[in-house]
């Protein structure tokens, strides 16, 4: 990502160092659950919480020899653990890992832009109300039609994004499940109740039905509720810049000192 065009917030959620943290997480829920259970030692529990440490620049470098992520991942782990180790990934195949915790790092996007849904709803109804009374010509295929306010248009985008907020809520509740359910989805090695407390240790969902990977009709309806948020943000911005055009200039850019262009 452009780190001048990237929030700090997501920048960070996106992360190397970040992805790999989530990817631990779900190991160490796993662990647990297996633990309560007796299928592995507490006391391996307890060494593998107290010792689980990885670099980002290890795992790349043991990747280069394996040419498989999760393998690279789970190796560092066990430089670092010792002989507990061999309780860490049991029963998992490579997408109960990632696809998990893609389902948190995806669910954790979803809250920073909602927040910042938000703040914008707030702006656009604010801006509504300050111009409802500021007289704008309305314009049908760019020719002037009937007079409106200025108001008005913010009042439009108040409400679309409201719609957009709804739909990234659901989005959102679609996106955040997990699958514990090992390789090819047939529960080989796990008990199928282990998925659900795994999944609720992590605050998120489980797929009802799975197989090697959480099917992916989930990601689209995300990636789908992005691409509408989008358009609704590029023609706010396309409208914007009509206002601002010299025989227009009905709105301006305010610029700031040392600003250029």
């Amino acid at each position: 990502m452009i780190a001048r065009y990237t929030l700090p917030e997501m920048g960070a959620l996106w992360s190397e160092q970040n992805k790999f943290q989530k990817w631990l997480d779900v190991e160490i829920a796993v662990c647990e659950v297996h633990a309560e259970d007796g299928t592995i030692p507490v006391e391996a529990l307890t060494e593998i919480k107290a010792k689980a440490a990885f670099t980002v620049e290890r795992i790349n470098e043991i990747e280069k020899t394996t040419d498989h992520d999760v393998i690279a991942f789970t190796t560092n782990l066990a430089e670092n653990i010792g002989e507990s180790a061999r309780f860490v990934h049991y029963g998992l195949t490579s997408s109960d890992v990632v696809d998990t915790a893609n389902a948190l790092l995806l669910r954790d996007s979803c809250d920073i832009l909602l927040t910042k849904i938000d703040d914008l709803i707030d702006v656009l109804k604010r801006r509504a109300f300050e111009f409802k009374n500021t007289p704008q010509i309305g314009r049908t295929h760019g020719i002037h039609a009937e007079p409106t306010s200025f108001g008005m248009t913010f009042a439009l985008w108040f409400d679309e994004m409201r719609r957009n907020k709804a739909r990234l809520s659901q989005a959102k509740k679609t996106i955040a499940v997990g699958k514990i359910s090992g390789a090819v989805g047939a529960f080989a090695h796990l008990a199928p109740d282990v998925e659900e407390r795994v999944c609720a240790k992590l605050g998120i969902g489980f797929a009802p039905i799975s197989t090697q990977v959480i099917q992916r009709d989930n990601y689209a309806e995300y990636l789908c509720t992005l691409a509408i948020i989008s358009a609704s943000l590029e023609k706010f911005a396309l409208q914007v810049r009509h206002w601002q055009r010299t025989e227009v200039r009905e709105a301006q850019e305010k610029f700031k000192t040392g600003q250029k262009g």
